[in-house]
């Protein structure tokens, strides 16, 4: 994406909006300046994205007013913004959550009344904050809850969701059905551009339904009570490192209870095997 970006030039022959549509480029991406937390706003940060964890209800006005009773000194313009720069809200139904791009195409929730029930029939793709980085995006078998893929970023474009996708089907083959919520990052034509490639049915959380997706919110509570919130990592190359790790032991040998205590990959693997063979 960046070096896509840096083709589009100021031309008489061809309009910048023209070169963006040619080179796939959001235009918005152009004016797009990435502000670096500061460490105070880093460590803020970080309570907010323990809040939101521990009480996924909570907006802005009740994180404010948690983060007070426990010492600190914030208002609430501050959260507000914190919050919008992590991409956190609260979970409860309300218009306008997940908002795409307004010449972004938004697909309907396929998912509604059907039983899920092999490795393969859905993934799903979420992103979330983490510190050191602006986004950290992965892809996942709703079935069998084995990670497929996973890629940090410190911007929030669409790259980074493209080439988790793209490493999963490279891994893995392809899903017959995708679901995401509709951010802007799932609904440009880099990514449902990759799914229609490849024929995989797309589908996305309604507006204000949080609740479409919840076991990957569930997930990322596992990652970071596991992992992140536990460590302290000096640069991106060393929690790259650690999560690398992490996942190998989420995947093959942390058991779950609503997959009857199994590990991802058994029933990713093993079930996957017996389908083929039948």
């Amino acid at each position: 994406m960046k070096v896509r970006r840096g083709f589009v030039q100021p031309s008489e022959s061809l309009s910048m909006r023209r070169q963006c549509e040619l080179l796939r480029v959001n235009r918005s991406s152009l004016y797009y300046e990435s502000v670096r937390p500061d460490a105070e706003d880093l460590t803020l940060m970080r309570r907010i994205d323990e809040l939101h964890l521990q009480f996924p209800f909570y907006g802005s006005r009740r994180v404010t007013r948690e983060l007070r009773s426990r010492g600190l000194v914030v208002n609430r313009k501050r959260i507000q913004r914190l919050m919008r720069l992590m991409g956190i809200e609260a979970i409860a139904p309300k218009p306008n959550t997940s908002v795409p791009r307004k010449e972004h195409k938004v697909y309907p929730y396929l998912l509604q009344g059907i039983g899920i029930n092999r490795p393969d029939q859905v993934w799903c793709s979420d992103i979330t904050y983490i510190r050191l980085c602006e986004g950290f995006c992965l892809s996942d078998d709703w079935h069998s809850r084995y990670v497929l893929s996973w890629e940090v970023s410190v911007t929030m474009d669409d790259e980074f969701c493209v080439n988790a996708l793209n490493s999963a089907i490279r891994r893995h083959g392809l899903p017959e059905i995708f679901n995401t919520d509709q951010g802007s990052q799932y609904t440009g034509d880099g990514f449902t551009g990759t799914l229609n490639k490849h024929g995989i049915r797309i589908s996305m959380d309604g507006k204000g339904r949080a609740m479409d997706n919840i076991f990957i919110e569930r997930l990322w509570r596992s990652v970071k009570y596991e992992e992140i919130y536990l460590k302290e990592y000096s640069n991106v190359k060393e929690l790259i490192k650690s999560l690398k790790q992490y996942f190998e032991f989420y995947n093959l040998e942390r058991p779950h209870q609503t997959i009857e205590g199994q590990t991802p990959a058994e029933v990713y693997w093993i079930k996957s095997a017996v389908l083929k063979a039948v």
